[in-house]
This record gives structure tokens, sequence and C-alpha cells, in this order.
């Protein structure tokens, strides 16, 4: 009995050292800043980097995004307004691109603003290291960092890209 015991207890002890879900207790991330030029990205409590990552963008990542399909990662302010647990690209946090500004000026061409924007892991078929800019438009992070991510963000954080 004590040795079930042992290994049920040995068994639940390794399926949780392998979750993606990790906890994170240290100061709150009060915003987000990404510098496409430079592909990188900082998470901070007010004027202090808590993390610093190296990032992939969309596959046409100079100019700011303005059009579904045109594979560009938008530049400006949003925040964080989801958390996706099941992406097909590990997990993902979403974007609140577009914004009101997004949608009119897409409008005004007669095009669709797109949308799903997220920073995501690394997808079953490409990950990080195969080249640089591979994604529709999002930003892309290893799946260990995206771990980290995931459960240092809260819906409302704000983000700024900048080009």
């Amino acid at each position: 009995m004590i040795r079930a015991v042992l290994i049920l207890v040995l068994a639940l002890t390794v399926a949780g050292c392998s979750s993606k879900f990790k906890t994170y207790n240290g100061p709150e991330v009060t915003r987000v800043y990404v510098f496409k030029q430079d592909r990188r990205m900082y998470l901070m409590h007010h004027d202090q980097v808590l993390k610093a990552y190296d990032i992939d963008l969309g596959n046409a990542p100079v100019g700011a995004k303005q059009f579904r399909g045109d594979g560009k990662t938008p530049e400006g302010v949003y925040h964080i307004d989801r958390r996706n647990p099941n992406s097909r690209y590990h997990l993902s946090v979403g974007i609140s691109y577009p914004n009101l500004n997004d949608l009119a000026f897409a409008e005004s061409q007669g095009k669709n603003a797109g949308g799903d924007i997220f920073i995501h892991g690394e997808s079953q078929e490409r990950g990080i290291g195969g080249g640089p800019d591979w994604t529709a438009g999002c930003i892309a992070v290893s799946d260990d960092e995206i771990e980290e991510i995931y459960s240092m963000l809260r819906e409302g954080t704000v983000i700024a890209i900048f080009p």
C-alpha cells in the first residue's frame, strides 16, 4: 500500500513538472514594450525591465499592419485582451488589434483590417530558429518563453509596439 502511494505521488510530481502552466509571484507587469526593428520585447514593472526576449514577427515586418493578410505586425498602443491555453502555438496571449483607428483606416480603403494578433510560442510546423519573421503578423517566442510570458501577463496590460 505504501509503495502504491509513493508511486502515485511520484507520478503526480513528474506530471506537475512538465506542465506548460507556470506560476508567477513577482512584480506586476505594468507594460510591454516591443521594438520591431531590434526584434526585442520587454516586460516592464513601471521603469524596471523584468524580462527581455528575442522575438520573431510577421513575414513582412516593416511598417504597421493595415490589412488582413499583409504579413505585418501592428504598431501602436494596444492591450492584452485574452489568453489562449489551447493555442496551436503552444500558448498565446491576445493583442487588442484592430482598434477603432485601425478599423476605420481599413474600411476607408475598402479592406478588412484583420485580427487575431497574439504573442505566441512555436508552431508545430515551424519553430523559433528556423529563420526570422515567419508569423502572419504575430509576435513569436520559444515555447519555454511563452510559458513564462503567459504566467506574467494579465488581461488589460498595455502593450506598445514600436517600428
